[in-house]
């Protein structure tokens, strides 16, 4: 039997050693190695084998099994080596080719001055403030000197949440809640602005039922419009870009400051359009003012030890104004043209020394 065994062994490692394919080594595989296979069927005479015989043969049928496996799987390696060296030399495509473009999205304007604002405001001081988009009277109302007869809390001018609440909820008609909710759970100095989405029931060529707001906030002691006055002329000009900024605060009212000042830009006409800048006429960006003592102690300040101002305006107007867009309602109908145009690089990223892109 040791006589066979070599026999067959040899056959089967040059029958391998020849085979030209991979079907042709599994082929060899099931002749060998399968249910009907030359080895299998060895291993099945083992349990009719004498004990000192089936220790004698045991072994090297074992062996045989072990040696043609290992035969096997390295031809197969060989030739799957080879075959995949043959279809490299073979293909044309040009792996260092660029892939086809991918269209590129783009920063909404609105997006991209926000980031602008929180850039310029966090060089000045000041931290990011948010609150919730769904308000109570007392936080978007009462607590900011507001009262029941004020024509803001009107239905025509503001979104109420259906049904009984108690309190009566509203879709927020400014940021000046995330104000009041600082003043109450944080201790001055407080230095933040307040980003966000507000509603109004408007609409037209420049009103939005929503829209986007921000407001800052400064309460410390000693402050004085000196201060209001040098902090929105400095961010005017970081934003605008230009040095040539020139404000005019005119007395105004406003619930939740006193006194309170309407804030004017300069511009210029440049080829029969309004360019920020210059002092030939005014247009009116900001509402700002000292904030109202009422205000300071409902947030539990004391209003003789602690002062401030706040002031707010609205982003997509200040991306209109920055950027060119003549109509409110074109930011929000997902024109896919006009957001190619007017969207932004998500590379241009904003700084106040050197503006969009530097």
């Amino acid at each position: 039997m040791t006589t066979d065994l070599e026999q067959l062994r040899g056959d089967l490692l040059a029958s391998i050693q020849a085979a030209a394919g991979l079907d042709a080594v599994e082929a060899l595989r099931v002749h060998a190695l399968g249910k009907q296979g030359a080895i299998t069927g060895l291993l099945k005479t083992l349990g009719a084998m004498r004990p000192e015989e089936r220790q004698e043969q045991g072994p090297r049928i074992h062996g045989l099994r072990e040696a043609i496996t290992a035969a096997l799987a390295e031809r197969k390696a060989v030739l799957e080596r080879l075959a995949l060296d043959a279809r490299l030399a073979s293909e044309t495509l040009d792996l260092t080719l660029p892939v086809d473009g991918v269209p590129p999205g783009s920063v909404h304007p609105v997006s991209q001055v926000m980031d602008e604002l929180a850039e310029i405001f966090a060089d000045l001081g000041f931290a990011v403030a948010t609150g919730p988009e769904i308000e109570d009277d007392w936080h978007n109302f009462t607590a900011l000197n507001i009262p029941e007869t004020h024509p803001a809390r009107a239905m025509h001018d503001t979104f109420y949440l259906a049904g009984e609440h108690e309190p009566k909820m509203v879709l927020r008609t400014h940021t000046s809640p995330v104000q009041i909710r600082t003043m109450m759970t944080q201790k001055p100095p407080i230095r933040i602005i307040a980003p966000g989405r507000v509603y109004r029931s408007d609409s037209d060529a420049t009103h939005t039922p929503m829209f986007h707001q921000i407001e800052g906030l400064v309460i410390d002691k000693g402050i004085t419009l000196g201060h209001l006055k040098w902090t929105l002329e400095t961010f005017l000009k970081a934003f605008f870009e230009r040095d040539d900024i020139v404000l005019r605060l005119r007395p105004s009212y406003f619930p939740f400051t006193e006194p309170s000042a309407e804030v004017d830009v300069g511009y210029s006409v440049v080829n029969g359009k309004r360019v920020i800048g210059g002092s030939e006429g005014w247009m009116e960006v900001l509402g700002s003012g000292m904030v109202h003592p009422k205000v300071i102690a409902a947030c539990g300040l004391d209003p003789e030890e602690w002062q401030g101002f706040a002031f707010g305006t609205g982003v997509d107007r200040l991306a209109m104004l920055k950027y060119g867009m003549d109509d409110l309602r074109a930011f929000f109908d997902g024109d896919l043209r006009w957001l190619r145009h007017y969207g932004f690089s998500a590379l241009d990223v904003p700084t106040l020394s050197g503006g969009v892109g530097a």
